[in-house]
């Protein structure tokens, strides 16, 4: 009776290890299988990619022909902007220097209307006003970077003058030197808007 028993115990023990076992070995061939699966799903999406990329080389080279269309179109937009802006400045600062010279020139115009109402018959005090508002004008004609070229006694110089006559026996100290100014030239920021017209020694 106690033989059976024993042996009774002992198989019951031995199934029981052998159920452990197989347990242990079923939990580690899960783990072991685990990481195979993920390494197989990385290398069929890479795979894909692969495929995807040499399978498609004319879409991306046409999506990029799009890409460089679109931005050649903006870049072309943005210049005709930049060129309409460009010439609506110039043409502003072009009315703004034109506005700025008609101002300054307004009260010289003022002094001439005053002139012209005065109706006084003394020669020498019309002289007088009328010096005076001519002065004004050159000063305000200089404010506004126009100068006088000056003649009296210079050397005749073609960036300046412009010769419309040529006086004879002058001396040799005269020669190629301006003898009269025939009309007055100008500058504006210095430059020439205007030769002096000017007769020069033989």
């Amino acid at each position: 009776m106690k033989k059976v028993d024993m042996n009774t115990v002992d198989n019951e023990k031995t199934e029981n290890v052998d159920v452990e076992v197989n347990d242990t070995n079923e939990v580690e061939a899960s783990e072991n299988q685990e990481p195979k699966d993920e390494q197989q799903q990385e290398t069929a999406e890479n795979a894909e990619t692969a495929e995807t990329e040499q399978q498609d080389p004319l879409e991306a080279a046409k999506a990029e022909i799009e890409e460089l269309k679109k931005q050649a179109l903006y870049k072309q937009a943005e210049f005709e902007n930049f060129r309409k802006r460009t010439l609506k400045e110039k043409a502003d600062l072009i009315l703004a220097g034109g506005e700025k010279a008609i101002t300054a020139i307004l009260p010289v115009l003022d002094d001439f209307e005053r002139a012209l109402a005065d109706k006084s018959d003394d020669a020498n005090a019309i002289r007088e006003g009328m010096e005076l508002i001519f002065q004004k004008f050159q000063k305000t004609l200089e404010s506004l970077g126009v100068k006088k070229i000056e003649t009296e006694g210079a050397d005749f110089n073609v960036d300046y003058h412009e010769s419309v006559a040529l006086v004879p026996g002058m001396g040799e100290d005269k020669k190629g030197k301006v003898i009269d100014c025939v009309q007055t030239g100008y500058t504006l920021n210095d430059k020439v808007i205007r030769f002096a017209k000017v007769a020069v020694g033989q």
